[in-house]
């Protein structure tokens, strides 16, 4: 409690000292991350508990508060470091749908790469310093685009649930099988073109079924979507 009563406001995992009391930090917040994500790699996100952490990093779990104050930070800590793993020294080309859907299919591949990223659950401002270059970079995308800031925020968190959404289906796609993927697609072409469904059957014109594949589809529907989020009002 503060002088006048009043609770200390919450300060987040980046803003947090280790401490001043007893020996130097052995390790540092990246290290945390990173054990994280080894037991995620290995065991997908119910791996991850902070007793295996401390384990791999040869401290006690308590002490391994030092760092975080339990499992939220560390998927803090997660996702901030794949963040860093997007590749944000690629030149902008100046035409903000070219660079923002590109900057999108980077952000994909690494959800791909870290399929548990999909199991962390979301909130919104779940960012650190990495997280706010990657915001910055989409931003500066924009520059040029006649846009309240407001709206240029609501494209990058819609760009983020295209990502999100496109690699859940990137990775699930690849647990089935090849013929069971394709079984379904042609269920629904056969059942399409009975005449019962005339719309679907429209919809479902194209020439090759077996090629409508999740990553597929990716850039036409980002670059749509930007299409329609940043047209002139």
């Amino acid at each position: 409690m503060t002088q006048s009563g009043m609770k200390q406001p919450h300060t987040t995992v980046w803003e947090r000292s280790y401490g001043t009391r007893g020996p130097a930090p052995a390790h540092s917040r990246d290290d945390v991350a990173t054990a994280a994500m080894e037991l995620a790699n290995e065991g997908g996100l119910p791996a991850v508990s902070t007793r295996r952490i401390a384990q791999k990093l040869g401290v006690s779990q308590s002490a391994l508060y030092r760092y975080v104050a339990g499992h939220d930070e560390v998927f803090d800590l997660m996702v901030d470091a794949a963040a860093g793993e997007i590749d944000l020294d690629v030149a902008l080309r100046g035409e903000a749908i070219d660079d923002l859907t590109a900057l999108a299919a980077r952000a994909k591949g690494v959800h791909v790469k870290y399929p548990w990223l999909l199991d962390i659950p979301v909130e919104s401002m779940r960012v650190g310093p990495r997280g706010i270059d990657f915001l910055e970079y989409a931003l500066r995308a924009m520059a040029a685009v006649d846009a309240t800031g407001a709206v240029k925020l609501q494209v990058v968190a819609v760009l983020n649930t295209l990502v999100q959404q496109f690699a859940r289906a990137e990775v699930g796609g690849g647990t089935a099988s090849r013929e069971r993927r394709s079984s379904q697609v042609m269920y629904l072409h056969k059942t399409a073109a009975v005449g019962d469904h005339p719309y679907l059957a429209a919809a479902l014109h194209i020439s090759d079924p077996g090629a409508d594949q999740p990553g597929d589809t990716f850039e036409p529907v980002v670059r749509r979507v930007l299409g329609g989020m940043l047209m002139p009002e």
